[in-house]
């Protein structure tokens, strides 16, 4: 298996970083991370804008869910600026497939677009897993 790029690997460690809950809860680590035109649709249909994305997660009322396990992250460096990732989620039994676009800014690397969306375990067949 070959090594990833600079730029996969940049955007990879951005959004492991995003995943851990501490950095969540900082508005000014979230806010080096997410690109000023920052975009995403989370796994409710819900979409969210920086500003709005910021205040939700650093906010006095805002949920502490605590961490995600990440798994099967892979990137792709579409041109100089801009890195596709995507990977799946777990936390607390809510699995999620996500997608980021990471574009390279005059700073760095920031998140440029996200999408989740909620996905049921299945079996080796494909089909649903049964409940237990």
């Amino acid at each position: 298996m070959t090594e990833p790029s600079p730029a996969v690997a940049a955007a990879v460690e951005g959004e492991l970083r995003l995943l851990d809950p501490a950095v969540r809860a900082c508005p000014d680590v979230l806010g080096s991370l997410l690109h000023p035109d920052y975009r995403e649709i989370d796994s409710a249909g819900r979409v969210w804008n920086r500003d709005a994305m910021i205040a939700s997660l650093t906010g006095e009322d805002a949920p502490r869910p605590g961490p995600q396990t990440a798994s099967l992250m892979r990137g792709t460096q579409l041109d100089g600026e801009l890195v596709h990732l995507t990977y799946d989620t777990e936390r607390k039994g809510h699995l999620a497939h996500r997608s980021s676009l990471w574009l390279l800014t005059g700073t760095g690397w920031a998140l440029y677009f996200h999408q989740a969306t909620a996905f049921a375990p299945t079996d080796a067949s494909g089909a649903p897993a049964a409940d237990d």
